[in-house]
């Protein structure tokens, strides 16, 4: 059980580090409110287990080559930089929106998916981190108990999504209107700069032989 546990809190400190993913859930939730900032969260999962299940097969390395590296650095980028970028545009209508919200809880699954999928350093991430999980699960126990323990760790990411879509719910009703903007409006300069980080890292590949 303490084993289990363990994974479970891998889960959580995979999750944890603020990245895209938890800044539009964070937007997400003061605009919509908890179902869909955590349903954000369990389309990020999803593009996390399809990495984990690519780790597991040995196919995941077929991603770390040049032209697939810079298609998604570059696409990431696109992603990012859009999501931040309508982000800001709509910041004043936070409260509008949380009144009469129109993107459906199918679309925010969608944008978490599809953020996540296209994030380079999922890839690489879930390449060293569970690549590493795998190799010494694998070396002490046996399939069932790697399955089991592969659950730990996607239960540790979706408890955090929930804690995420939790605290951005409370946000949304709990602080005034402008500071619901403020906050909108970081989350979307936050996503800006991690497209440009993407874009970056695209061009260093391209031009820069790096």
């Amino acid at each position: 059980m303490s084993v289990i546990i363990g994974y479970v809190f891998l889960g959580l400190s995979l999750a944890a580090p603020i990245g895209p993913i938890n800044a539009a859930q964070l937007d997400k939730g003061i605009r919509a409110g908890f179902w869909h900032a955590w349903l954000v969260g369990v389309g990020a999962m999803f593009a996390d287990v399809l990495y984990m299940v690519m780790v597991y097969l040995g196919v995941v390395h077929f991603l770390d080559n040049f032209y697939m590296k810079t298609f998604l650095w570059l696409f990431g980028s696109f992603v990012l930089i859009y999501a931040g970028v309508a982000s800001l545009l709509k910041a004043r209508d936070v409260m509008i929106e949380s009144r009469s919200v129109q993107d459906t809880l199918f679309k925010s699954f969608l944008s978490g998916f599809f953020m996540s999928l296209s994030n380079p350093l999922t890839i690489l991430f879930w390449l060293g981190i569970y690549g590493s999980v795998l190799a010494n699960a694998a070396a002490s126990y046996g399939r069932n108990e790697l399955l089991l323990y592969s659950g730990a760790i996607v239960s540790g990411i979706l408890l955090w999504d929930l804690v995420m879509a939790g605290i951005a719910s409370t946000f949304r009703r709990l602080l005034t209107g402008g500071m619901l903007v403020a906050i909108s409006a970081v989350s979307g300069m936050s996503l800006i700069g991690f497209g440009c980080y993407f874009g970056l890292e695209a061009y260093k590949l391209i031009f820069a032989g790096s």
